[in-house]
């Protein structure tokens, strides 16, 4: 009983050192104490599962990123059981799977190089360099050499399919307009009454989900550009296009793209490639052509990692890659849309 009260008494304690920690720009996490990294390691778990809650995620929300084999091998994890998901519960016999892919040990440029090469010396916790280190969720706590995941433990070493040890910054663009008629009238919801949105989405081509198209922010890249490069490489093909029509096609993203836009959710991503050593962090913005007008002015068509591509209408039924339900139901909120045929989760909000 002591034991209990005293580990609750610790969970406190450290959620208030976690949430005091997120207003600090001080970078000194590696040479943080290792009493005060352990209070950190639990807070930022508590802290990431009220982000989650707060922004629309499942409370303790942290299943894809245990779930085996790992994508695109025939990796299993250990198996990590949720009350044993957290660093703050203690676990002697915890002995993860050590994987990192062949495609990332080769040393692309998107890819950091091992921990265990001497002339590798990241700053974790901080801009390194060009390369944003930085977690949107708060200081990460380093163990041994290296990050490890604010959400819990994973049942996996190492980096995956992961460039970054760390945090793996995304951009998500979220492009939605109303469900209209032949003569242009917004469609409502027979049930909740409440208009249909839709959005454009894309079925990757490495798991065959349907996903909102977007990646990976590149080195020095303002995320503005990321979200507008991604949308037009994966559902618009801009890739393959003449120079004219590259011209023709930056013309129509800057209208949509320069319009007012919602923030949706920052922060950590439930990804199935995650590790305990690299995690998925996104932005998901939402851009909204109310009129439909530029959007009718662009052809969608499936490119780089999409292999189809099309305009979907949001609603409780979807299933989405990874996080990508959770952000699609938060713009169905803000967009007072139509989401779900039960009154109970239209009107409890998320």
């Amino acid at each position: 009983m002591a034991e209990r009260i005293l580990g609750k008494t610790l969970a406190t304690v450290s959620l208030s050192v976690a949430l005091a920690s997120v207003t600090v720009k001080s970078s000194g996490c590696c040479s943080l104490p290792a009493c005060r990294n352990s209070f950190l390691s639990c807070g930022f778990h508590l802290y990431s599962n009220i982000m989650s809650s707060s922004n629309g995620a499942k409370e303790n929300s942290h299943n894809k990123a245990r779930t085996s084999p790992y994508p695109g091998s025939k990796v299993q994890r250990s198996q990590v059981p949720n009350e044993k998901v957290g660093w703050f519960v203690e676990w002697q016999d915890y002995n993860p799977v050590e994987y990192t892919a062949v495609s990332v040990l080769a040393g692309p440029r998107w890819a950091d190089p091992q921990i265990s090469e001497s002339n590798f010396s990241p700053k974790f916790n901080e801009k390194d360099g060009h390369v944003e280190r930085k977690s949107q969720n708060g200081l990460y706590e380093i163990e041994n050499g290296r990050p490890r995941n604010p959400a819990g433990r994973t049942g996996l070493i190492g980096r995956g399919l992961l460039g970054r040890w760390g945090p793996n910054h995304a951009a998500d663009p979220i492009i939605t307009r109303w469900k209209r008629d032949r003569s242009g009238n917004k469609i409502t919801h027979p049930v909740s009454g409440k208009n249909i949105l839709q959005f454009v989405a894309i079925k990757r081509k490495d798991c065959g989900e349907w996903a909102i198209p977007g990646g990976m922010v590149d080195p020095g890249e303002k995320i503005s550009a990321t979200l507008k490069r991604e949308f037009g490489e994966e559902a618009l093909n801009s890739l393959q296009k003449s120079s004219a029509e590259k011209r023709e096609l930056e013309e129509q993203l800057h209208k949509l793209f320069s319009q007012e836009h919602l923030v949706i959710y920052k922060g950590y991503v439930d990804d199935p490639r995650n590790t305990d050593n690299a995690w998925m962090e996104t932005e998901a913005v939402n851009y909204h052509d109310e009129t439909g007008e530029i959007m009718d002015n662009l052809t969608l068509e499936a490119g780089d990692d999409a292999g189809k591509v099309k305009w979907v209408d949001i609603s409780d039924q979807l299933q989405l890659y990874a996080s990508h339900s959770q952000f699609i139901k938060l713009v169905a909120e803000k967009r007072d849309a139509h989401w779900s045929e039960d009154s109970d989760a239209e009107c409890g909000g998320l």
